[in-house]
């Protein structure tokens, strides 16, 4: 049955950047519907391990996202912490060898700089922070701001404290006037009108963007991770490699991958990282998994006794200078865009929503949009635009949070 109904705005994509978007437009007074043709997390948010980190970013706009995400996550925890499993258990970046250890030490200066916390460890201790860390490295990095979530726990939470209305549909048109400016959206189960539209689609943000007549050059970059067999909490911290950051911050298409290492409230370990761009090819590589296993018992030895018990993928909304598009979309009035955020969604999704708040209500915003504009991407050829929001798998989008 066709339905038709009117809200202030409509967020698209019910993973966790969309359902921090509801939350703080909501508390700013605003009636929400939050649109998804699956389940609340079922996309990308749902393939993330959940981490809130500042470790493995630079100074510049993200990492300003990142601090201003991290006090929000805060905020939220003394409401929710228990129920979305949030944790303050820090991050530890390890270095191999002296020479590894003072580009870090580098690395962490100018992170300093911008007000994060990092404190160099030396080989002595560091295996007092994590006992059963691999004999022979040079030091690391202690991050005590990275903190991790229950992500697929903590979007149902956000979503849940918001109050907005749940629809389950796919948006096949987002509706303008004479005038262009945004008035709704289609799916296939009615219209929902609405002056603004939040595009929180995540990988599939590029293909909302389209439906509105505009580019967003969003790309999906596929990563798996590996899940052991629950244990006692042998890995303290998030712990991994710091050729991580540079995996990170590549270009490049072809199969990546760094040790990242964390125990999980539950008892499992979880392993990561590969990045590949693929397009949405959900095939199981088991490259990847070799390259995942053989990096986590270099970093951590007593994992080759311990058994991987499943693995699961998922993909990242890359964009090409891997910053997020946030705010309002000046080629449409009352259309914005939330998504593009890579590996980074579930900790950058706060500070995401409450900037998208502020400008859904013009006020200013806590932090300098221009960075994150949607529009900074150079044109693409003319293409008709897609018919809907379509998903290459069953399982549909949410948003942009790590998969591995």
């Amino acid at each position: 049955m066709s339905k038709r109904l009117t809200c202030d705005v409509v967020v698209v994509g019910a993973g966790m950047v969309g359902a921090a978007c509801a939350l703080f437009a909501a508390r700013a007074g605003l009636d929400v519907i939050v649109v998804d043709r699956g389940p609340v997390a079922g996309g990308t948010t749902g393939a993330g391990e959940g981490n809130l980190l500042v470790s493995d970013k630079e100074p510049g706009p993200e990492l300003e996202l990142a601090l201003l995400s991290g006090r929000l996550w805060a905020d939220l925890a003394k409401e929710v912490g228990d129920a979305v499993e949030y944790e303050l258990k820090g991050g530890v970046v390890v270095a191999a060898t002296p020479e590894g250890l003072e580009a870090l030490d580098r690395f962490a200066t100018g992170q300093r700089s911008a007000g994060v916390g990092a404190q160099r460890v030396d080989a002595d201790e560091l295996r007092s922070l994590e006992p059963h860390l691999a004999p022979g490295l040079a030091g690391g990095v202690l991050y005590p701001q990275d903190a991790q979530v229950m992500p697929t726990l903590a979007a149902a939470h956000l979503l849940r404290s918001s109050g907005a209305r749940l629809f389950g549909g796919a948006v096949t048109e987002v509706l303008r006037g004479a005038d262009g400016a945004v008035r709704g959206v289609r799916t296939d189960r009615g219209e929902i009108h609405a002056p603004q539209v939040v595009n929180a689609a995540g990988t599939w943000g590029g293909e909302l963007a389209a439906l509105a007549g505009v580019h967003l050059p969003v790309l999906p970059r596929r990563g798996f991770v590996l899940v052991t067999e629950p244990l006692p909490r042998l890995v303290r911290h998030k712990v991994y490699a710091a050729d991580y950051v540079a995996d990170v911050a590549s270009d490049s298409a072809a199969l990546q991958t760094s040790p990242v290492v964390e125990g999980t409230a539950a008892g499992p370990v979880l392993i990561g990282a590969t990045r590949e761009r693929v397009g949405f090819d959900r095939s199981l590589s088991l490259p990847a998994l070799r390259a995942l296993a053989a990096g986590a018992t270099r970093l951590f030895p007593f994992l080759e006794r311990v058994r991987a018990m499943r693995t699961y993928l998922g993909f990242r909304p890359y964009l090409p200078d891997h910053l997020p598009a946030i705010g309002p979309d000046p080629r449409v009035p009352g259309l914005f865009h939330a998504c593009g955020h890579e590996g980074a969604g579930i900790g950058l999704s706060t500070g995401t929503g409450r900037l998208i708040a502020q400008a859904l209500t013009g006020q200013a915003p806590d932090l300098d949009l221009a960075p994150f504009r949607p529009d900074r991407f150079p044109a693409s050829p003319p293409a008709s635009p897609p018919t809907s929001v379509s998903h290459p798998s069953p399982r549909p989008s949410s948003d942009a949070e790590e998969a591995s």
